[in-house]
């Protein structure tokens, strides 16, 4: 299963692969010929892996937040948020690889209060500083447990953030939302009567995987 996010870049990749297989039928040159085929499939082979959407369990249990994307914990720590949560709370970073199912996904039931796309540079995601200057989408969700923030955040290679969810929205956990194309981080900030349950370097999966529970 491949997600709706993808379907416009994957029909250009197979429609460029297959213009340069035809090519190669009328070169006489090896090489060239080799480089025609091996290359664009190799690139279609990428695509196909960064565009996957392969279904999800969400955890049964209330008062938890699941984790929007899939990859590495890059931080645990304390922060203080002042665009929606507005009070001391955790903040947990997801990186994404290119290697990782690219689609984000809802981390908890609730209204979308909040939502912000913001035009930035782009340092490498895994730098702190990402979450404040790079290309990002960031959204609250009101929940009968309290506040999420939430943050696509683009890194140096990832320069497409998609999302379809905007501001009255009624969202459901582990639903599918946007993605960002090639990789990248996500942020999710919660206030302080949240317990992380997951440490640095863990791998997390979007829709499945516990973030925090409310204590």
């Amino acid at each position: 299963m491949f997600t709706k996010y993808g379907y416009s870049t994957l029909g250009i990749v197979a429609f460029f692969t297959f213009m340069c297989i035809a090519i190669s039928f009328f070169t006489h040159n090896n090489y060239i010929k080799a480089a025609l085929i091996i290359l664009p499939l190799i690139l279609l082979i990428f695509s196909l892996n960064v565009f996957r959407d392969p279904e999800r369990t969400t955890p049964q249990k209330e008062a938890v937040v699941v984790s929007p994307a899939d990859g590495t914990v890059l931080f645990v720590k304390e922060v203080v948020d002042n665009k929606y949560i507005n009070e001391k709370g955790w903040q947990i970073s997801v990186f994404m690889s290119p290697l990782n199912v690219h689609v984000n996904r809802i981390p908890i039931n609730g209204n979308v209060e909040y939502v912000k796309y913001i035009e930035g540079k782009y340092f490498a995601a895994f730098e702190d500083k990402a979450s404040e200057v790079n290309e990002r989408a960031e959204f609250g969700i009101s929940s009968k447990y309290g506040k999420v923030f939430f943050t696509q955040v683009a890194g140096f290679v990832a320069r497409r953030i998609v999302f379809d969810i905007k501001e009255g929205d009624k969202v459901n956990i582990g639903e599918r939302f946007g993605m960002i194309k090639f990789g990248s981080r996500v942020d999710v900030v919660v206030s302080s009567d949240w317990t992380p349950t997951v440490k640095k370097g863990e791998k997390v999966a979007a829709g499945e995987t516990i973030l925090f529970e409310k204590k």
